[in-house]
């Protein structure tokens, strides 16, 4: 295997004050605000190594979120940096229109070994968007080829995120997300969030549950199953604020969809590859099998982007039955199969099978117990989570569960707290994501709890200095 290369970079930006300064002048940050869209620059990171990373100052910090979800073996990997550089002088690129590559093909098959039930097919793309886009294209023409085009609508929950391209951005649930953006409205039916920290006073997390499913088989019965393709669901809804459902509501679920032909499309964008402990969590961790399966993140560990989905062999065989062989899934994409990408996701695959997914299932309950603690500081009114994803829901008071108002911008407030102490966390409104790198050891997890602990007990100072929280 070849030698990591240290390459210069032409033209690069010599230090971080200038990276900044070129920001503000020439690029365009994702989810950018109209008022300062194309003059924004956010924090600089240069460097990153285990589950470090450096900013423009030259101070290193945990990666709480693993950039965002996704460097789940670590940065500086040398053994994906090799496999990349040895890929790319081998072959950097070929169309999938009409040639292929081993890589890909190689990776199928490892991929369909993981996968639950019968998906032994898998069709690659860029990233989670794109993933979640397919599987809806996918799941329309489907429809159309046997024979019932007007079964297309799309259940998606409150809290979802599965995207920003036009479909997948459709069946977003979180607050602002859709405030200016346009979307498919009329294709999509929403359903209530199935987080238990908000189920209505007085009720028992198993009638929440009840709740959750009477109201999903109500939905299907009052708009009609002849008219509904697809329910699309997070197995853990990750930017929602890592709702956990309720044990044994998926499954309840997955049979209502099986009863009425309704795709079950199960989005591990965040929750495969090693988030949960599995490479494919939806049936080891939660007991289903679903009819498509979307991936992105860590397949490649967040080194080269790269998404797709899984499909079943009932649905392939279902059109290969069909009485229209020339209908064709007119969807694709340049870079689908890309072969740099897909040799870097065997090497991440190696890395996982290889140790690091046994890792991961043995400090995980670690992770939760020790972020558990941090539910005795008055802020706080839930630390709930999975694996290695977890959330700290802020709260006004703890009776009501009233969030803080937003103005109070009570995320960034601690994530500037913990930024100067030497973490970074993913701030979302008046909640904190922590998703660290699954490498990350028992002894790493107790610095990033004592920081993000100092950081919240500082917010509160902030906040009652302020005479905008009384605790």
């Amino acid at each position: 295997m070849a030698a990591v290369r240290d390459i210069e970079i032409a033209g690069a930006a010599s230090d971080a004050g200038e990276a900044v300064e070129l920001a503000k002048r020439h690029l365009v940050q994702p989810w950018p605000y109209a008022g300062s869209v194309g003059t924004e620059a956010r924090s600089f990171i240069g460097e990153g190594e285990g589950i470090y990373i450096t900013d423009g100052d030259g101070k290193r910090l945990i990666d709480g979120p693993a950039g965002m979800w996704c460097v789940n073996v670590g940065h500086r990997r040398a053994e994906l940096a090799s496999v990349m550089y040895d890929q790319a002088m081998r072959l950097s690129y070929n169309t999938p229109w009409y040639t292929m590559n081993e890589p890909s093909a190689v990776l199928a098959e490892r991929l369909a070994a993981h996968a639950p039930g019968d998906l032994d097919h898998v069709f690659f793309t860029t990233g989670g968007s794109s993933a979640v886009e397919s599987a809806l294209r996918f799941m329309q023409f489907y429809n159309n080829v046997r024979g019932r085009p007007e079964k297309k609508l799309i259940l998606s929950r409150g809290g979802a995120y599965h995207g920003s391209t036009y479909l997948s951005a459709s069946l977003n649930g979180r607050p602002r997300d859709r405030d200016w953006m346009d979307v498919a409205d009329g294709q999509v039916i929403k359903l209530a969030s199935p987080d238990p920290f908000r189920r209505p006073a007085g009720m028992t997390v198993e009638a929440f549950a009840d709740m959750l499913v009477e109201e999903f088989r109500a939905t299907v019965e009052r708009v009609g199953a002849e008219r509904i393709g697809a329910f699309v669901g997070e197995p853990v809804q990750a930017s929602g604020g890592v709702v956990v459902p309720p044990a044994g509501y998926l499954p309840r679920i997955r049979a209502i969809c099986r009863e009425n032909d309704i795709l079950y499309v199960s989005d591990e964008v965040v929750t495969g590859f090693g988030r949960l402990g599995e490479v494919f969590a939806s049936e080891q961790v939660f007991g289903i099998e679903p009819d498509i399966v979307t991936f992105a993140k860590g397949v490649t560990s967040g080194y080269f982007p790269l998404g797709g989905m899984m499909v079943s062999d009932r649905l392939l065989a279902d059109l290969r039955r069909s009485n229209h062989p020339d209908a064709m899934y007119a969807h694709g994409l340049t870079y689908s199969s890309h072969p740099v990408g897909c040799a870097v996701a065997l090497a991440n695959l190696d890395l996982l099978e290889g140790g690091i997914l046994d890792h991961a299932r043995a400090v995980a309950p670690y992770f939760q117990q020790q972020l558990k603690t941090l539910e005795a500081l008055p802020l706080v009114g839930e630390v709930r989570g999975a694996g290695l994803m977890a959330c700290v829901e802020c709260v006004a008071d703890r009776e009501s569960r009233n969030p803080l108002k937003l103005d109070y911008e009570v995320g960034k407030r601690i994530d500037a707290h913990c930024h100067e102490l030497g973490l970074l966390v993913r701030p979302l409104i008046h909640m904190c994501v922590m998703s660290p790198p699954l490498i990350i050891t028992r002894s790493q997890i107790d610095d990033m709890v004592d920081i993000l602990r100092r950081g919240i007990e500082l917010t509160m100072d902030d906040l009652a200095r302020e005479r905008l929280w009384v605790g």
